[in-house]
């Protein structure tokens, strides 16, 4: 069998499912459809004139898509990874793995490739396109192939990663955010790598920009594009040390997995239970453990107590909230144990965005709009997606576990559920939500932006913050499969911003007419937003829905064109306007609908 029975059963059975050739089909067609768009925006804005304008689109469209394919890949087979892994977790199956005559090295890459089966064939899927843009010219196939094994062995590592922090880690949520916050740690490598003074010595006789190439996979992909490609030393490739580095980083990785994975699984915290012989109460809360052990004792004849014991004293009960889901997320480790890893790896990265900033504001030239978002714009993006990632989770852990069915048998209300869900949400995150807010605050504390920017930034990322945290419990709601609710909801930010920024990209390489160049996008993102409603509200559609997806990539687009030209004031009225009408089309249906989204019966159709 290949690597054992659990990747040959992915092999068996991924042709039945429809993923299986959505992934196939449609990434190709969203590069082609990226490359006609481009294509159009270069007819639409100048003559094309010689053979020197199509090799000028070739070399620009390859240098655009690599990236983009690097950073899509990245992400995706590392957060599948880490997510596949995760569930086996949450619903109790791995475990019953460990009990079958698997090997470790079996159970390990077994699931690992299993879970990058679909990122493989997206990367396989998109050579012919890659060696279409040879036909333009101004593209070799050595800069194809470097930029394909680039990103082969980058999915790989990161798969790797994802994979080695979810046998780890017991809780989805740690496992998404750890990985994120470590691909991310990965990529500003080779930044703070190359952001040393120009004038600072090589280490080993080979210059730090060919070290921060050998070490980021995104210098590396920079780097596989151009033609004529960085060396080390005595004339070795800069990206093929990187290769070997992604390589050797996934060998080690795997290797750990390997040697811990039965030592790590089942937790170690049920040991620690047994060592210490002491009754740690659950996540659900004292009152929930004593009427659990009440339920037992009317079952359980009791012994004779003897004359001389002294009789045990009763456990301390702690008061239940009028909300108790806002109980339970505030007042209990309901994400599990040993989060500060989690926040000591988010305050290191907010450490180091901060020490940009200060050298910006240090320079000569201070601190420009240009620069600051260079700095901030990435720990944003990462912020977003953490309180979407715990959004997501806080639903799917409650299915994957069997909590959602007794929920929904009880009294609670949807609002108390809805809401106590988002109050949770936002204490457990309230770190990587306040960071930003206050490196914004000392931008305007510096003098780099004013009182007046200061209030939009601030009102708009609170805005995206609230629609990030409603988009992950309404696919959570809406999708009964815990990887399908996590790809959709974080697929979804990955799209609006990423997406965006990419058609951003385009205009800005083939620079031209703001209104002719809007005509060719215009086809793109109603195809992105047809795809968004079909994510969104396929399952539960409505009206509002639909005209959110519609207008949500068009309003980003939009924005983020807005702040390039510099008006703040267009840039805070469509992000506020148009998100916190998203942000109500999904929220109105959890609360008014919720018995159909979840599949709760209620006593007036009995």
């Amino acid at each position: 069998m290949l690597i054992g029975p659990v990747f040959s059963r992915e092999v068996a059975t991924a042709p039945r499912r429809f993923r299986f050739y959505l992934f196939r089909a449609g990434y190709p067609l969203a590069l082609l459809v990226l490359m006609c768009t481009a294509w159009q925006v270069l007819v639409g804005t100048r003559t094309v004139q010689g053979v020197g304008e199509y090799a000028r689109f070739g070399a620009i469209l390859f240098q655009i898509l690599a990236p983009l394919q690097l950073t899509v890949v990245l992400f995706a087979s590392a957060l599948l990874a880490a997510s596949a892994v995760a569930r086996e977790k949450d619903r109790r199956t791995f475990d019953l793995l460990l009990l079958t005559n698997l090997t470790n090295p079996e159970l390990v890459l077994g699931k690992l490739l299993a879970s990058v089966l679909n990122v493989l064939l997206m990367i396989g899927a998109s050579i012919p396109l890659f060696l279409l843009s040879m036909l333009f010219g101004g593209v070799s196939a050595e800069q194809v192939l470097r930029a394909l094994a680039v990103t082969l062995a980058s999915a790989l590592a990161a798969g790797s990663l994802g994979s080695t922090l979810a046998l780890w880690r017991d809780k989805t949520f740690q496992t998404l955010a750890l990985t994120a916050l470590v691909l991310v740690f990965w990529l500003a490598l080779g930044e703070l790598i190359r952001s040393a003074p120009p004038g600072a010595a090589g280490l080993a006789g080979i210059p730090l920009e060919s070290w921060g190439i050998a070490a980021s996979p995104w210098r590396a992909i920079l780097a596989a594009s151009e033609p004529v490609p960085a060396t080390l030393r005595d004339g070795l490739d800069a990206v093929v040390g990187f290769i070997a580095v992604a390589t050797s980083l996934a060998v080690l990785l795997n290797l750990l997995s390997v040697w811990r994975v039965r030592r790590w699984n089942p937790s170690g915290e049920i040991y620690e239970q047994r060592d210490e012989g002491e009754n740690r109460e659950s996540i659900w809360g004292a009152e929930h453990d004593l009427a659990a052990e009440e339920r037992v004792a009317t079952l359980v004849v009791p012994e004779p107590t003897p004359q001389h014991a002294r009789p045990r004293p009763a456990e301390p009960t702690r008061p239940v909230w009028d909300n108790p889901i806002l109980w339970r997320e505030i007042r209990t480790r309901a994400y599990g144990r040993r989060t500060y890893l989690l926040r000591i790896a988010y305050l290191a990265l907010a450490a180091l965005v901060a020490f940009a900033l200060y050298r910006l504001g240090q320079s000569d030239g201070g601190v420009t709009r240009l620069g600051a978002s260079l700095a901030l714009i990435p720990l944003l993006l990462l912020s977003l997606v953490l309180v979407n990632a715990l959004a997501v989770t806080s639903l799917t852990n409650e299915r994957d576990g069997r909590a959602l069915d007794l929920l929904l048998v009880t009294d609670l209300t949807p609002h108390e559920f809805i809401f106590g869900k988002l109050g949770g949400i936002f204490y457990n995150t309230k770190e990587i939500v306040l960071i930003p807010l206050l490196l914004c605050v000392a931008l305007a504390w510096q003098g780099a932006i004013g009182v007046e920017n200061l209030i939009y930034l601030v009102t708009g990322l609170l805005v995206l913050f609230f629609f990030v945290a409603m988009l992950g419990i309404h696919a959570g709601m809406a999708y009964e499969n815990s990887q399908s609710a996590i790809g959709t909801s974080l697929g979804t930010v990955f799209f609006l911003f990423l997406g965006v920024a990419t058609c951003i990209r385009i205009m800005v390489a083939f620079s031209g007419s703001f209104e002719v160049q809007l005509q060719p996008f215009l086809a793109f993102m109603v195809g992105g937003g047809v795809g968004l409603f079909l994510a969104l509200g396929g399952r539960n559609p409505s009206t509002a829905i639909l005209i959110a997806s519609l207008l949500c990539p068009f309003a980003t687009f939009y924005a983020i064109t807005s702040f390039m030209v510099g008006q703040p004031l267009t840039v805070f009225l469509v992000i506020t306007a148009m998100y916190g009408f998203t942000t109500l089309a999904l929220l109105i249906p959890a609360l008014y609908e919720f018995d159909v989204a979840t599949g709760r019966t209620s006593g007036d159709g009995a």
